[in-house]
């Protein structure tokens, strides 16, 4: 999704941009990937010192309501993204830290699977995977 997407999104969903939206935003896009709270606040807080943590934190959890970002658990940080438009899930090394995106498709036949044979609905967004990437197995052998 885009930077203007988003920001049709939130207007269509009835929802202002207000200029603290725009420019924690504009930080996240910046990141171009996952970045902590305090990460996105020390972007944001050098250009625009009074924008503070819990204005930060309350957008996060805004964006991620709307479902224009996502929330996920990596080595033991929550990070955060702007939504794709295909779901997909991370491998994360943890060894190394290297974290590999992984297409939601791969997860098509489980969630069949679940719902066919034990009448389960899984929710599988964004999930995190912890294992250790080939690199790190190719230095242990």
């Amino acid at each position: 999704m885009d930077e203007t997407a988003v920001f049709t999104k939130i207007r269509d969903l009835g929802y202002r941009v207000t200029p603290q939206r725009q420019i924690i935003l504009d930080a996240l896009f910046a990141n171009g990937g996952h970045a902590t709270p305090l990460e996105i606040f020390e972007q944001v807080n050098t250009q625009f010192p009074c924008v503070n943590r819990a204005t930060v934190y309350r957008a996060l959890d805004f964006f991620c309501d709307i479902q224009i970002a996502t929330k996920s658990e990596i080595h033991g940080n929550t990070v955060y993204e702007i939504a794709d438009e295909e779901p997909h899930h991370h491998l994360v090394c943890t060894q190394c830290g290297q974290v590999e995106i992984l297409s939601d498709k791969h997860f098509t036949d489980l969630v069949a699977h679940l719902a066919d044979d034990h009448g389960f609905q899984a929710d599988l967004k964004h999930l995190v995977i912890p294992g250790v990437c080939r690199s790190c197995q190719e230095v242990q052998e």
